[in-house]
């Protein structure tokens, strides 16, 4: 098939053309820069967070009068917890990971005031933490009950701690983690006892997730938190008999927001999941209108030129050659089109890099966009397409 007649047809109706190629670079750049940010969200919810969040449970335990003793009130709670049919293993926490709330801190691999400090999230737990949260530890060793400590004051020296592996290096670069000392805004000293090897923190926004340090203390006051390991599939059935066990068992206190950690979970990535949705949204209108677009233009050259499909047809030319030549035109458009959408994809991703400190866009994207619009605007003129090829030349070539 010759080119040049498709071309000297698409310049006597240059609208058309160029704003089928117009529709197809903005559809290119803005879905391929779209699907990008999909999958990186996608790729942020789903990663590893080192927990066992499907079989966790999480909820707020609240003293009540003032004669409460809350050492006393916690071991009690995590006797009846640990005992009860189905549980794997309870603690005792300040903060729940994953929930968007918590408490960050600094620690320094060196004293000194001038010393490079390490940000990170710290959890004031109790000795069972591993276990309950399903953690695996790279190196080291576990909590020991008699070094969990009970305090008031918050700034208590740090004895003991357990810290994530990506901590660790960020740390510790050249190795040597394990039993290094570690200090707290004070220069006061801790050991680094164990390893851990993945634990997300509170905030999954922040580009410190990982960075993660366990303190064996329980903080005085009316209120802490306790969380639940369960046996998989025991999760759901645990959640009432949990709520009605702890409650019966003392009037000193409340138990509340009782929920599983994935709910939580959900909950901190709602603003990820909500765009993902969004953006989905955007893609299949876009695609939508493009095709519909691509229909439109095609439906109305075949209209417009039926004298000359049928002229055609009479001289021999058969329906494939017809179907081939609508094919082969929208082709070009659509290369026209994807070659002026692959600038506008990068220069788009490049405003969303500097205004929005995203990821730079990964060059795969765009050969696999450009496949797609080729593939769907193929799809849409085949229609068309069809029905040019099965006009009649008796009924095309009649005098108007």
């Amino acid at each position: 098939m010759e080119i040049r007649p498709i071309l000297s047809a698409m310049t006597r109706n240059k609208t058309g053309a160029i704003l089928i190629a117009l529709q197809i670079a903005f559809t290119l750049a803005i879905v391929v820069n779209a699907v990008f940010i999909i999958n990186e969200r996608i790729r942020k919810i789903t990663r590893s967070t080192g927990m066992d969040v499907e079989n966790i449970i999480a909820m707020d335990a609240r003293a009540i009068g003032e004669d409460y003793n809350k050492l006393e009130m916690v071991r009690a709670d995590m006797e009846i917890l640990r005992n009860l049919p189905g549980v794997v293993s309870a603690s005792t926490s300040q903060h729940v990971p994953l929930s968007g709330g918590g408490w960050g801190t600094e620690l320094k691999a060196q004293p000194g005031e001038d010393a490079p400090r390490f940000n990170m999230a710290r959890y004031n737990i109790d000795d069972r933490i591993v276990d309950t949260l399903g953690l695996k530890l790279d190196s080291g060793r576990v909590f020991h009950p008699e070094e969990i400590m009970y305090y008031e004051d918050f700034g208590h020296p740090i004895e003991q701690v357990l810290i994530t592996r990506v901590l660790a290096d960020e740390m510790f670069p050249d190795g040597g983690a394990l039993g290094a000392t570690v200090y707290n805004g004070l220069d006061e000293p801790g050991t680094v006892v164990g390893v851990i090897e993945r634990m997300h923190g509170a905030w999954v926004g922040w580009d410190k997730l990982e960075n993660v340090v366990l303190v064996p203390l329980i903080p005085s006051g009316a209120f802490t938190r306790y969380i639940v390991r369960t046996e998989p599939g025991e999760r759901d059935r645990l959640i009432p008999v949990i709520e009605e066990t702890l409650a019966r068992s003392s009037k000193d206190r409340i138990i509340q927001n009782i929920k599983p950690m994935s709910d939580l979970k959900k909950r901190s990535y709602s603003r990820d999941t909500g765009m993902a949705i969004l953006l989905s949204a955007v893609i299949v209108l876009l695609v939508a209108i493009t095709a519909l677009g691509i229909v439109g233009l095609a439906s109305f050259l075949v209209r417009q030129r039926t004298k000359q499909i049928g002229t055609r047809r009479a001289i021999g030319a058969r329906k494939f050659h017809i179907v081939r030549y609508f094919m082969m035109e929208n082709w070009l458009m659509t290369t026209f089109g994807v070659v002026l959408g692959t600038v506008l994809a990068f220069a788009l991703n490049h405003w969303l890099v500097t205004q929005f400190e995203m990821t730079r866009l990964s060059l795969v994207y765009v050969p696999v966009g450009i496949l797609s619009l080729w593939a769907l605007g193929l799809i849409a003129v085949f229609g068309p397409a069809r029905r040019a090829a099965s006009i009649s030349p008796a009924i095309a070539t009649r005098t108007v």
